[in-house]
């Protein structure tokens, strides 16, 4: 008590509420220091299809090398292909900034897994059963990563190709698109695979390489400058394209078991007008 009046008791905490007092949750108070939380509701740079193709000892990914800013083609040398470990990659399409945090994520996870030196790494089915738990995670969350991720790999003898998307959905398939690709590219592959079940590498390269420029010429954000991974059970060697090489020309952190190739392989069809 306090001469001429009543004193009101202090709050349970700060900024929270006090017995007998009027309590605005959104209103300032001491404790109203704190960034307000946010969600994505629209990614700003993205990436558009991922291809991926199983063959006969190996897999094949591949990705353009466009950033788009809205519908500005703003970055032209970006790779959206990401090397896990001996056996495993990954390509995404969607929010680059999503991306890079998920290629942090996991390359710290695999630093910490070889750190244990029992002699065991992810293998690719691993990564993807964790990529599912991650993405429906956030997705619970109401905050998703806006990526959908193709996981490619050679394990134990055996060829994985499996996709993810920002929900969650999980499968695995002989052929995977992501984007526009889905569309475009899956019909085309599952009709080769249909025809013949099993590809050699260079029918791999060469349905990758068709694919590719398809899209090329029908999405407006693709790009003729491409990234291909390819991961089998031998030692790998550089994929080489037609047309002017690039000035970047493998992924950071690339092993002899990976290979890549980045090149402009395609040309904007020329008009008989």
């Amino acid at each position: 008590m306090e001469a001429g009046g009543t004193r009101a008791p202090p709050p349970f905490w700060a900024g929270g509420p006090a017995p007998g007092q009027a309590y605005s949750p959104g209103g300032p108070g001491p404790a109203a220091g704190l960034q307000p939380l946010t969600r994505t509701t629209t990614p700003m740079v993205t990436g558009t299809s991922v291809l991926g193709v199983k063959f006969d000892g190996g897999v094949m990914l591949a990705a353009d090398m466009m950033g788009s800013y809205g519908s500005l083609a703003r970055f032209r040398n970006i790779s959206r292909l990401l090397r896990v470990n001996d056996s495993t990659v990954l390509g995404a399409s969607g929010d680059y900034a999503d991306f890079q945090y998920l290629a942090q994520i996991i390359d710290q996870m695999v630093i910490d897994e070889e750190l244990l030196g029992d002699g065991h790494s992810y293998s690719p089915k691993a990564i993807h059963s964790w990529l599912t738990r991650v993405m429906y995670n956030r997705r619970s969350k109401i905050n998703p990563l806006w990526n959908t991720v193709v996981i490619g790999g050679y394990y134990n003898g055996e060829s994985f190709l499996g996709y993810v998307d920002m929900l969650g959905v999980a499968y695995e398939a002989p052929t995977l698109a992501t984007g526009y690709g889905a569309f475009l590219a899956q019909p085309l592959m599952r009709e080769v695979l249909e025809k013949k079940p099993t590809l050699t590498k260079e029918e791999a390269r060469s349905l990758i390489e068709r694919c590719m420029k398809i899209l090329y010429y029908r999405d407006a954000r693709s790009f003729n400058r491409v990234s291909v991974v390819l991961r089998c059970a031998l030692a790998g060697e550089l994929l080489r394209a037609s047309g002017r090489r690039s000035r970047g020309q493998c992924l950071p952190q690339l092993t002899v078991a990976f290979s890549v190739v980045t090149s402009l392989i395609f040309s904007k069809p020329h008009s008989n007008a």
